[in-house]
């Protein structure tokens, strides 16, 4: 095993809807409780993050590693438009002096999917006022917070409503043809509609079969009948929205600490062409999936790369993962290997520098997971060594936590938890990653 450099960020990420728990200011929640959920289970205490934050960045610090990844939560700092709470903003100001105490440098997201109910009820993020509203909220958190900071992403996969709309319509014309094949008007399938294209836990068949129910329910919670938050299907305008947004944000950010490094983070997938006549369907996924972005983000410092598998193209489209291929518990092929693929191809046209903001592996198995930790960080000193300018590596995720729509079954984490007692128990895997440096 080859070390990294010293200086390399070699940690792990999580987001604060998926491990702090009782987030009940947030469409998230709303949503786990509603009786025509896509959910299987609400997040209720989560992993108890919140509270417990310090002895899992002890346990980071333990193994070795040097960076923690996270997110700080808008539904708790502002839980009503245009009021702030000062407890929940000192709250993530000890989890970012932990960090530091622990040697531990704090890479801060300001939205990872989670928003604010208030926000829904405004339109959310196909609203223009969610422009606006993004802003305020970054400049009260880099006001407050920003002299403790290096580092912050202001959007978490700022293309994952255009993955969503994307599989959403695969779903309807794969159902459709179903349905005529078997002359029938409604489908048993019961297939996600997913196969690892989207990098999030997602129900897709139960979402598009509670539709109707939900708009009803939705008006009742939100006061909208459709509800727009950060992972629904997007429009081309809301895609566009959310890199206003981003951008508004960076310029609040350099406005206030011009030293902070400030980008956002993607999630891309290795795109491949599996057989001839793919060329023109891989073509342009790359180019809705990354580079139509470019020119939102040339000025970046840096650009989150979050990876997890590879996506196959021939003659009619995707194609599904090739026969006998391991599947994690995600059903995304086990391919590690692509997680260098895509950083050399961003590489090429972006010309910041990169960070690894997720890369991981849901799984039973902590030795497959090992085993992918090093196949993929063999992948990005590969890169570093041809001289692209990786700065770090975030494994997703530190916890086994709550994988949204998917609940607690997806079992990511470095670190195993016994939610019955809120017990920790490392893996192997943990003191493996920290073994790199």
């Amino acid at each position: 095993m080859k070390k990294f450099e010293r200086g390399f960020l070699l940690g792990a990420a999580t987001a604060a809807h998926q491990v702090e728990g009782n987030n009940t200011n947030s469409d998230c929640w709303a949503m786990e409780q509603m009786e025509h959920t896509a959910y299987v289970e609400p997040s209720l205490d989560a992993v108890d993050h919140y509270n417990r934050y310090e002895e899992d960045i002890r346990l980071m610090a333990q193994a070795g590693l040097n960076a923690y990844r996270f997110s700080v939560e808008w539904a708790r700092i502002e839980p009503e438009e245009g009021k702030f709470d000062e407890e929940q903003i000192e709250h993530y100001r000890k989890v970012i002096r932990c960090c530091k105490e622990n040697g531990i440098e704090p890479i801060v997201t300001l939205h990872h999917f989670s928003s604010p109910v208030w926000v829904i009820s405004k339109g959310g993020w196909e609203a223009e006022s969610i422009v606006g509203d993004f802003e305020k909220y970054t400049r009260y958190v880099v006001e407050k917070l920003g002299d403790e900071l290096h580092y912050i992403c202001t959007i978490n996969e700022a293309n994952m409503g255009l993955q969503v709309a994307a599989i959403a319509e695969r779903y309807k014309k794969m159902m459709m043809a179903q349905m005529q094949k078997a002359g029938l008007e409604k489908s048993g399938s019961k297939t996600d509609g997913n196969n690892g294209s989207v990098q999030m836990g997602m129900n897709l068949q139960k979402m598009m079969e509670n539709q109707k129910a939900q708009a009803e329910e939705n008006r009742k919670v939100f006061g909208v009948e459709k509800v727009e938050n950060f992972t629904s299907m997007r429009t081309k305008e809301g895609d566009l929205l959310v890199m206003k947004a981003h951008q508004a944000a960076k310029r609040a950010i350099k406005e206030l600490h011009p030293e902070i490094q400030v980008g956002l983070t993607l999630s891309l997938h290795d795109i491949q062409v599996a057989q001839e006549g793919g060329e023109t369907f891989a073509e342009k996924e790359w180019d809705d999936e990354f580079l139509h972005y470019l020119p939102y983000i040339e000025g970046d410092d840096f650009l989150g790369v979050q990876n997890y598998s590879r996506s196959r193209f021939g003659k009619d489209g995707r194609m599904g993962n090739p026969d006998g291929a391991e599947l994690t518990q995600m059903d995304y092929e086990y391919y590690p290997e692509a997680l260098e693929h895509v950083i050399r191809k961003a590489a090429e046209k972006f010309k910041g520098d990169l960070i690894v903001t997720e890369n991981g592996i849901a799984t039973a198995d902590d030795m497959r997971r090992t085993a992918f930790i090093e196949k993929a960080l063999q992948g990005v000193q590969s890169c570093i060594e041809d001289g692209i300018p990786v700065k770090g590596y975030c494994y997703w995720s530190l916890l086994d936590n709550f994988e949204w729509q998917k609940g607690y079954s997806m079992t990511f984490g470095l670190i195993a938890v016994d939610r019955s007692s809120q017990t920790r128990k490392p893996k192997e895997s943990l003191s493996y990653l920290g073994s790199w440096r």
